[in-house]
């Protein structure tokens, strides 16, 4: 059974996502977090497959939890779904070794479908 973590601060982002990935793999267990730290908390007993992570949160920042994750040798993959178009914060996410993309939102179904197959 493979495990998705979605971690947005805007609710109907988690709730398009979750829709998106019940469409294409009903039997992954999703659980969503508009609150980062309180997703940052549950990572390591939920042990998720992939976690798609947004950047710009209150209290704990995309780059934060990306940092902590760092921090405590948490090696999730990561796909940074997010709203900049930054090349630098494309650049900056890249450094890190967990993060296997940079998409921007609103992300296509087709990416998702994508992503789901190669977890």
């Amino acid at each position: 059974m493979k495990k998705v973590l979605l971690v947005d601060d805007v609710e109907i982002s988690n709730f398009i996502m979750l829709r998106m990935i019940e469409n294409f793999a009903p039997s992954y267990v999703v659980q969503d977090f508009t609150d980062p730290v309180a997703a940052f908390s549950s990572l390591e007993a939920y042990g998720p497959d992939v976690v798609f992570l947004d950047l710009n949160m209150p209290v704990m920042d995309g780059w934060q939890f990306l940092n902590s994750m760092k921090e405590k040798n948490l090696n999730y993959k990561v796909y940074v779904l997010t709203s900049s178009t930054s090349e630098l914060d494309k650049q900056r996410a890249a450094a890190y070794g967990n993060v296997v993309n940079f998409l921007i939102k609103p992300i296509e179904e087709a990416d998702i479908e994508h992503i789901l197959q190669v977890i």
